[in-house]
């Protein structure tokens, strides 16, 4: 601790927590060239990082960081770095830019003159998101700065280390390779197995092959239980049915590991649920009873895919949010009190409110109707096609308790990851993703360090439908996409 300390005097403008502290502490006294952070939202998993990086900085064994996440995330760290970092310190941070049409150019900061500014300074850090690693542009940029800086002396950050769960993705694939030589390397996530224990795989790979095994496949015949179905074309595919030797799989990843879990560390006030449940009208019965019957049908065809199982229940749950889409991709609204409930809350409820929707079409037509109602300046919408400058500056406006903006609709997939809204303590689930994942990083939006009242949680529901038994399946923490071939769904329409 007293080293830490020692190292840190005049770097760090805000002390880190006691939790911060030990994690680092625990990463510095196993191996550190290779560690995870499993650190829950709010617990403050971006500053131990920093803690981490600037430590291994004063002690010359790290003069230059890539740190990638996702998108909604990876800005947020400049922020990050501009709170806690004294600006007296001898560093400089460079983002990505993929507007620019040639990346190699001398203008650029990536490349030339990246690395001749780099040479000036104690730390050089350059944050990315992940995302571009999908982009051919974005692969060979990082492929040519790792060119040029691989070494004992970088370190690589995953931030959001799902990101990389899929084993035989490209973006896994990619930074897998363009990993290879880097001296220390973290990853940061609270949820690292989201779907089922297999998810830890590829963010294991990533720090070290051995941890884990270099092939996935024998990983996963190690600790899955796995027995094979036919398919229509004769063929036979592997059925995972549950999971084993978790034991032995948890001590092998804690061992390169610090967990923090929030109850322990950080004192937040509660969090409080409530239901709402909503009448269907009676176009919206006459739709989901008939999607019901369709669902069925295809739930009963033992080689229906599990894509296809799951698009069933997003059909029906769309019915129960108010709308339909045809084959031909058409929007058509049903009848509806889901928006009817949604102001009798808001009226409920003083303050700033989150209202978390699942889909475009509820967003646009939330925004709409509370502009309406409330002025223009009072509401904004955050999903998928909105500008990451958009995105910082509405976050901004929203914890700003002067600022009109009171209410902010947006997809949890998009706005559920990285950013603080502890202005609001009202939040409204208008509609639930089925990815336990995407809840829970949500939730946690509001109920993080700098919130001091209770946040309270309404869920929209019709009773009797898919869109309550979704709710019941997040609420026992159960992901339902990890469920589709099972016969639990179809025990849900049935």
């Amino acid at each position: 601790m007293q080293y830490i300390i020692f190292y840190m005097a005049n770097i760090f403008l805000k002390d880190p927590f006691k939790h911060q502290m030990d994690a680092v502490i625990a990463c510095h006294n196993t191996d550190m060239d290779k560690f995870a952070y499993l650190m829950e939202m709010g617990t403050g998993k971006t500053l131990t990082a920093l803690v981490d990086l600037f430590l291994l900085n004063q002690r010359d064994m790290v003069d230059y960081a890539v740190v990638l996440a996702p998108k909604s995330v990876y800005r947020n760290w400049m922020k990050e770095i501009n709170t806690f970092i004294s600006s007296e310190y001898d560093y400089k941070v460079n983002t990505w830019d993929p507007s620019l049409k040639d990346p190699y150019t001398k203008e650029h900061l990536g490349t030339d003159i990246f690395f001749l500014n780099a040479l000036k300074y104690k730390l050089h850090i350059f944050l990315m998101n992940i995302e571009a690693l999908s982009t051919p542009k974005g692969t060979k940029y990082l492929g040519h700065m790792m060119g040029r800086r691989s070494g004992e002396k970088t370190m690589m950050i995953v931030d959001e280390s799902t990101t990389i769960k899929t084993h035989n993705a490209k973006r896994t694939k990619t930074l897998l390779k363009l990993s290879e030589n880097i001296g220390y390397k973290r990853i940061l996530t609270g949820t690292p197995v989201t779907k089922s224990p297999l998810d830890i795989f590829s963010q294991y790979a990533f720090l070290d092959k051995n941890i884990l095994g270099k092939n996935y496949y024998s990983f996963r015949a190690r600790y899955a239980k796995i027995v094979s179905r036919p398919t229509s074309g004769g063929r036979n595919f592997p059925l995972i049915t549950g999971y084993q030797r978790l034991d032995e799989l948890e001590k092998k990843i804690y061992t390169h590991a610090f967990r923090v879990k929030k109850e322990e560390c950080v004192d937040l006030p509660p969090k409080i649920y409530q239901k709402r449940f909503i009448p269907m009208s009676e176009k919206q019965l006459v739709a989901y009873e008939s999607l019901r019957r369709n669902a069925m049908f295809i739930f009963n065809d033992e080689t229906t895919t599990s894509v296809n199982r799951l698009s069933q229940i997003v059909k029906l749950h769309q019915v129960c949010c108010g709308f339909t889409i045809n084959d031909q991709g058409e929007t058509h609204d049903l009848p509806t009190k889901r928006y009817d409930e949604l102001f009798n809350v808001l009226e409920e409820v003083s303050g700033k409110v989150i209202i978390w929707a699942n889909y475009r079409h509820n967003i646009q037509t939330i925004t709409t109707k509370l502009k309406e109602k409330y002025g223009d300046t009072s509401t904004a919408a955050f999903y998928g096609d909105t500008e990451n400058k958009v995105r910082m500056d509405l976050v901004k406006n929203f914890q700003d308790k002067g600022h009109d903006l009171t209410y902010l609709v947006a997809n949890p997939k998009t706005g559920g990851y990285g950013i603080t809204l502890t202005a609001s303590h009202t939040v409204v689930y208008f509609s639930n993703n089925y990815d336990l994942e995407i809840r829970l990083q949500s939730e946690d939006r509001a109920h993080r360090i700098g919130q001091k009242n209770k946040v309270t949680y309404v869920d929209f529901v019709c009773k009797g439908t898919v869109d309550e038994k979704i709710l019941l399946a997040l609420k026992n923490k159960v992901d339902i996409a990890s469920q589709v071939m099972g016969d639990e769904l179809k025990a849900w329409i049935s």
